[in-house]
């Protein structure tokens, strides 16, 4: 029998003390020499997102021998608490849907988007892996997925784009047969209401379900479909939930635990080689390979401060709270590089109590326009999230913009959902407390709470009401790409982006630069191995996810980038080690 590693034996050296060190960010790895072997595996997997989880069950479903070790008391990570778009071109389920993809188109779309920030044979490996992996998982876990029909790539005009999209997302999924697990499953970040079954692909129709007739069907059908899985006695999952439960539900079937508490201290390292993995109770083994797929950096404030621009910090971020760059020091001490490191997952967020609200729908719907200090707007509030805090901090240097505010009026708040509140109710007191949201009864009073030049805040919006009633965006061509409707009210003439502003009470949403989390990490090759500032292999490291440097480089392909890339190379990480 492997000495193999338990629970038991782990919690034995968290309780020494090693593991709140660890979780302090203070903790010093013991030596290799000195550690104890509680462990010995094939492949050693760091974290349990869906890079990590996937990545696993691919190996083991070799006929290796895996462990997963989550730093968490809960497994899925980041995954778990997204949407769970999930960006795979030629993926079986699109072309059962019968989306007209072929390689070629992505191919050409990919490079487009991406440009020479990455290497040709890693677009290429995702593109040739991608569908593969999906296949796989659909195969060897109990996880089904569906097209979400319509949701843009963010680049639709570029050649080889598709305007109804690519990206897929997971099915309805009855969280029973996780049995006692699911317990464990990391919460979402935004729970569904009570009594619903909401997929992403919903989501946009739920925010017009007071205004618009499918709006009204789509809420309906998400109640029918809670009813029918009552009915039936299930726990109905779907989005990020349904995602990291499927994939755990995989691992159960081929065997592989998933060690929770169970923190990454360093890497073993023999002879240039990784070995192994060092945690609070000692040594975990890895007799063919390492596969990292810990997660961003988006809760270690220094390494925020060290190689991203300010302001930033770790407020703003929705990532999973334990993402503090384990997995990228552990990499560089062993001799990784790093790339990318100054980029993340985008998006503008509100700084609402709590988490902060990662807005998708809310700049987008008309009535509502974004401006900076100054009261002037500074880019298409539509547009694909990441280029927006792209566009944020490329502008606040000489246009301070960092926080921005978004814009609305009575209108607006009359008609459509804001996060979870419904249309005609007021926004939480907290929120007005927290100076998330201002409001008042005339935009000029409007831009005095604010602190923004009331006169250039009313010539703002006078300009932005003539662009509404005209049906085009003179300034930042806002609706001229198939992406800008996604989000919008197709009840809007002539521009379903833009909408004038005129019933008073107007409001202004501070906006910040947040992220679903950080893009840069170690240096891969097409494989999945993590390569030195030489070019060279760490022979028995591989990374994927947010660890690993994004194959998407400084861009955004289409909803579920993240995620997409995430699970292949951790399924090419499993097939090569």
């Amino acid at each position: 029998m492997d000495a193999d590693l338990t629970r038991r034996q782990i919690l034995r050296g968290t309780a020494a003390g090693v593991g709140l060190a660890v979780t302090s960010g203070l903790a010093t790895a013991p030596a290799a020499g000195a550690a104890p072997l509680v462990g010995e595996y094939d492949v050693v997997v760091v974290g349990s997102g869906a890079a990590g989880m996937t990545a696993a069950l691919t190996a083991a479903k070799r006929g290796l021998s895996v462990v997963v070790l989550e730093k968490a008391p809960t497994f899925g990570g980041s995954a778990a608490r997204s949407g769970a778009g999930i960006w795979i071109p030629n993926n079986p389920v699109l072309l059962a849907a019968g989306v007209p993809d072929t390689p070629a188109k992505a191919a050409q779309y990919l490079a487009a988007v991406v440009g020479p920030d990455v290497p040709a044979a890693r677009q290429q490996a995702f593109l040739r892996n991608g569908p593969e992996m999906i296949a796989f998982v659909l195969a060897n876990s109990p996880l089904r997925f569906r097209w979400m029909e319509g949701y843009s790539d963010y680049y639709p005009e570029l050649p080889g784009g598709l305007p109804n999209g690519r990206s897929i997302e997971p099915d309805q999924f009855d969280g029973n047969l996780l049995g006692a697990e699911l317990a464990n499953l990391n919460p979402a970040y935004l729970a569904t209401p009570p009594g619903l079954v909401v997929f992403s692909a919903d989501y946009k129709w739920l925010n017009l379900a007071a205004v618009n007739p499918k709006g009204a069907a789509v809420a309906a059908t998400c109640l029918a479909r809670g009813t029918a899985a009552a009915l039936a006695g299930q726990k109905p999952l779907t989005m990020g939930q349904s995602l990291a439960a499927g994939l755990r539900a995989g691992l159960l079937g081929a065997n592989v635990p998933v060690l929770l508490n169970t923190p990454l201290l360093d890497l073993n390292v023999e002879n240039g080689a990784v070995t192994g993995v060092l945690v609070p109770g000692g040594l975990v083994r890895a007799r063919r390979g390492v596969i990292v797929g810990s997660g961003g950096f988006e809760h270690n404030a220094a390494m925020r401060a060290q190689y991203q621009r300010q302001p930033i910090g770790t407020e703003w971020t929705v990532g999973a709270k334990e993402n503090t760059g384990d997995g990228h020091r552990a990499g560089q001490r062993a001799g990784a590089a790093l790339d990318l490191m100054e980029d993340a997952w985008w998006g503008p967020a509100i700084p609402i109590p709590g988490d902060p609200y990662f807005c998708l729908a809310e700049r987008t719907l008309p009535g509502g326009l974004i401006v900076n200090q100054a009261g002037k707007r500074f880019v298409n509030e539509a547009a694909p999230y990441s280029d927006v805090v792209h566009t944020m901090y490329d502008k606040n240097p000489t246009a301070p913009d960092i926080p921005a505010w978004l814009v609305v009026d009575q209108n607006y708040r009359n008609k459509y959902l804001f996060r979870d509140t419904l249309p005609l109710l007021p926004l939480p007191d907290s929120w007005y407390a927290a100076g998330a949201v201002f409001k008042a009864s005339s935009i000029q009073a409007l831009g005095s709470a604010i602190g923004v030049p009331s006169a250039a805040l009313k010539s703002t919006v006078d300009r932005f009401n003539g662009f509404a009633w005209s049906g085009v965006d003179g300034d930042f061509r806002r609706g001229a790409s198939a992406y800008d409707h996604y989000y919008t009210d197709p009840f809007v003439l002539p521009n379903s982006c833009l909408a004038p502003l005129w019933a008073p009470p107007f409001y202004a949403f501070k906006i910040v630069p947040g992220d679903l989390g950080t893009k840069g990490g170690m240096r891969t090759d097409a494989r999945a191995r993590v390569l030195r500032a030489d070019g060279s292999v760490i022979p028995g490291l591989y990374a994927a996810g947010n660890a690993s440097a994004a194959v998407m480089g400084h861009s955004y392909a289409g909803a579920g980038s993240t995620i997409g890339p995430a699970m292949t190379f951790g399924f090419i990480a499993g097939n090569d080690v």
